[in-house]
């Protein structure tokens, strides 16, 4: 079972959202003392994951971020290696299971209860009301708990 009330990475995660990081960007920094790259570089690569990609809604940003961690952590390299490509992808698809199990979906249209996919470039901003319609603090915590659950017990 997944302690998600006293996981360090789901709070530095969630605290990492509130500065104003996307959903992903705030996944990956949560964990930057497990690789091996300049916070700067991670925060540029997850930046385009935001809002389900880019606010398209699509796979949810700290879903992508949690994978993102997974592949620093456990990815291949070689890519010819099909042996470890197909355990990388199984524990993706474990990471995206476990965190289905909880939410009901990845997708963040879905998570986020909405009905078009493509939506408006523009943030919302960032306000008491905001936090206060939207669960994303609470999925990104969740996929950092997912995380570390799993670097804790592979």
């Amino acid at each position: 079972m997944i302690d998600f009330e006293n996981s360090a990475y789901a709070k530095k995660a969630m605290q990492l959202f509130k500065e104003g990081y996307n959903c992903s960007q705030a996944v990956i920094l949560a964990f930057s003392d497990k690789y091996d790259i300049e916070e700067t570089t991670a925060v540029k690569l997850a930046s385009s994951f935001g809002g389900g990609m880019g606010r398209m809604r699509e796979v949810c940003g700290a879903v992508s971020g949690m994978f993102m961690v997974a592949g620093l952590l456990y990815g291949y390299d070689d890519p010819k290696a099909k042996e470890e490509k197909a355990d990388h992808y199984a524990r993706i698809q474990k990471l995206a299971a476990e965190f289905t199990k909880i939410n009901g979906s990845i997708v963040c249209r879905e998570l986020l209860g909405l009905t078009q996919k493509k939506d408006d470039p523009t943030p919302s901003e960032r306000t008491a009301e905001y936090y206060k319609k939207r669960p994303c603090e609470q999925l990104v915590g969740i996929a950092a708990a997912i995380m570390e659950d799993y670097i804790n017990n592979n």
